[in-house]
């Protein structure tokens, strides 16, 4: 039996003889097949949270023109459910930087690495408390932004502090919601896509904490063919934030005609990226 270094030889020589470029690869450097997606070309990286307790897969998603030595920072949107949403928005953010010209930004995925409940804990991460919930993770997973996640991106990344966004869907964008409340400041951006806010709603009705700046928007996308419940809690949630004389962010609300309650995930980041980076044709 040949020795596995020996074929690997042979095959750069065989290929090098017949004209074939070879990729240049460092000894021992791993290569993923999202190396060569160029509109995912990025970085990735584990991290044990303290604050919740287990690991987290992040995906980093570099803009075009990404140099990690210029004296230059980018925008920051952190997506929850990155198992799903990161290789679908991540992607679709370069074709919104052409067509629609919104700013490059860095895009980072927050992933679990499975979608089977003993390793997603979303229903646990995403949880706000209230009346009926067992289980409410959203302060420990909110820790894990703040003090872990967050921290580690803006030391190892060119990212602004300045212009973080955070976008959820479904019990993700009841997680924004319940962030915009509890912590205004930490993100400047917030997109809530059919947010699922029962159980917990009670946490995000109360008084919001205090807010340093003044620039801070929240955006709240309901589709049209989401389910009725749905659409009433986003309705509820809208209803009772615009009543308040004073609140820390502005709000908007997006009805996406036609739109499901997954599927349109790439609108309603469109529709709440346009709004928040103030396109004044935004949906």
């Amino acid at each position: 039996m040949r020795a596995p270094g020996l074929i690997a030889v042979l095959a750069v020589l065989i290929l090098s003889l017949t004209g074939v470029a070879v990729p240049a690869q460092t000894p021992g450097e791993a290569v993923t097949p999202l190396d060569h997606l160029s509109a995912l070309r990025g970085d990735y990286f584990r991290i044990d949270s303290e604050a919740t307790g287990r690991p987290y897969h992040i995906y980093v998603r570099y803009p075009e023109g990404y140099d990690p030595a210029a004296d230059v920072t980018w925008p920051t949107v952190y997506l929850t459910d990155g198992d799903s949403l990161f290789p679908i928005l991540a992607a679709n953010h370069l074709f919104l930087h052409y067509d629609e010209q919104l700013p490059e930004a860095l895009v980072v995925g927050i992933a679990y690495g499975g979608f089977d409940p003993s390793v997603n804990r979303r229903n646990i991460d995403f949880q706000s408390p209230g009346d009926g919930v067992e289980q409410a993770g959203a302060e420990a997973f909110q820790r894990f932004l703040t003090s872990e996640l967050i921290p580690r991106i803006e030391a190892d990344y060119r990212s602004n502090p300045q212009r973080r966004v955070l976008f959820g869907q479904s019990r993700g964008g009841a997680f924004v919601l319940y962030s915009a409340v509890t912590d205004p400041d930490l993100f400047w951006g917030r997109i809530a896509s059919n947010p699922s806010i029962t159980p917990g709603i009670e946490s995000l009705l109360e008084p919001a904490a205090e807010a340093t700046r003044a620039d801070l928007g929240v955006v709240v996308t309901s589709g049209t063919r989401d389910r009725p419940d749905l659409q009433a809690e986003a309705v509820q949630w809208l209803a009772h934030w615009e009543r308040q004389s004073v609140r820390p962010w502005r709000l908007h609300l997006v009805r996406i005609e036609g739109g499901t309650h997954a599927a349109n995930a790439p609108d309603a980041y469109r529709a709440g990226m346009l709004w928040l980076f103030g396109r004044d044709d935004a949906p």
